[in-house]
């Protein structure tokens, strides 16, 4: 008999438990997707603040080996050395870019998605203001060591409703 009841305790303790861990279990998943789309969020104000910065050693390791980047419409780049050399032209029009309307990150596993309208202010060498505006779209991939690394970064992604 009190083997029974130590058993039936002990199940009923178990199944206690469970339920416990069970009800919680959806807010753990959410906290974790929030703190995996603020790295996400992270990863991509990293690469800015270095772009913004002229950092090339830092934008570049915001960047996957072999990451895909739209630096103008309909012209992808591939190779790690001409992305390098285009980020470099780049910053001699000492570029500032914001996100004055925020950011949209969607975490799937270990895949993310970054959206963000941008506005972007500079100065060219003679001295002519550019302003350009535009929506990137971003894919990003959790690395092994648990670092965000962009994969495809297209800041041109309203392209398609001008054209």
């Amino acid at each position: 008999m009190k083997y029974k009841r130590s058993l039936y305790v002990t199940l009923v303790l178990c199944l206690g438990m469970g339920t416990s861990m069970i009800s919680q279990k959806p807010k753990t998943m959410k906290e974790a997707i929030l703190q995996d789309e603020k790295a996400v969020l992270q990863a991509v104000e990293t690469m800015t603040k270095s772009f913004n910065g002229k950092d090339i050693e830092g934008v570049m390791s915001s960047y996957h080996e072999g990451a895909l980047v739209i630096f103008e419409p309909e012209t992808p780049v591939r190779d790690h050395k001409t992305l390098k050399q285009m980020f470099l032209a780049a910053f001699a029009i000492n570029p500032q870019f914001e996100y004055p309307n925020g950011h949209e990150v969607f975490v799937n596993g270990d895949t993310a998605t970054h959206i963000a309208p941008w506005v972007m202010n500079g100065t060219a060498p003679d001295g002519t203001v550019v302003q350009q505006t535009g929506l990137s779209v971003s894919h990003l991939e959790r690395q092994t060591d648990g670092k965000w690394l962009l994969t495809f970064d297209n800041p041109h992604g309203s392209y398609l409703l001008t054209k």
